[in-house]
Order: structure tokens, then C-alpha cells, then sequence
């Protein structure tokens, strides 16, 4: 399977959105979660409020029933995952799907578009959670 068949599928098992529902969601109690490497924060910044959880952890941080998550993670929790442009995300989403976070997805275009939307963003730099 080539990866954009691969992307494809797992992109149809989510329902994405794009930065404008996303902000709207997060105003409402949604977790909004930046997977994007450290480096990417620093140099094109961060959405406020986001947290940011390197990819190799993410499950780990957001399995709803397992020992080693966040806080206030549960199997009904809306998560929206974001990369630089949607891509990883959208297989992110799809694994935290797999593991029982029903109504995880990703955000359409990634942190690129939500800047481009001018929708808030801050100076990067956060640690990511470990």
C-alpha cells in the first residue's frame, strides 16, 4: 500500500476539521494537541492553550484508560491532534481512535493553516510533555 493510500484510509476513519471548528471546539473543552517537533514550535510558534506531546508518547499520554495519561483524559474527550500541514496528524488521530479516544481527529492543514487563517499564535518554544 503506497502511504497515500495508507493516509487515505486512515484519514476515513476520522472526521477532521478544519481551523475555524477546531477553535470553536477548544473554546468549548476540547484538547487541542501539538505533535510537531520541537524545532517547529521554536521557529513558527504555537497555538495557545495547545499542548504539545511528542508523536513517540502521544499514545501513551492520551490512552484513556491507561496509567500513564494526562489528566482529564477520557474515552468522550474531543482531542484535536495537529502537525505542521495534516498529514501525521490525521494517522495520530486514527491510532488514538484505535486505542479508545472515540471522538479524536485532526486538524485540516495542520498548524500552517490555522496561522494562515489568523487564528491566534503565540512564541514557541514549550517543552513537549514527557
Amino acid at each position: 500500500m503506497s502511504v497515500e493510500a495508507y493516509l487515505a484510509q486512515a484519514r476515513g476513519e476520522i472526521e477532521r476539521v478544519d481551523p475555524f471548528k477546531a477553535h470553536a471546539l477548544v473554546r468549548e473543552g476540547a484538547l487541542l494537541v501539538d505533535i510537531r517537533p520541537y524545532y517547529n514550535r521554536l521557529a513558527e510558534g504555537e497555538i495557545p492553550g495547545a499542548i504539545p506531546i511528542e508523536r513517540i508518547v502521544l499514545e501513551w499520554r492520551l490512552d484513556p484508560a491507561g496509567s500513564h495519561r494526562l489528566p482529564d483524559i477520557t474515552a468522550d474527550r474531543v482531542v484535536i491532534v495537529f502537525c505542521n500541514e495534516g498529514y501525521a496528524s490525521s494517522l495520530a488521530a486514527r491510532d488514538l481512535r484505535r486505542i479508545g479516544l472515540r471522538r479524536a481527529t485532526d486538524l485540516i492543514g495542520g498548524f500552517r493553516a490555522w496561522e494562515a487563517e489568523g487564528l491566534p499564535v503565540v512564541d514557541g518554544g514549550s517543552p513537549a510533555v514527557t
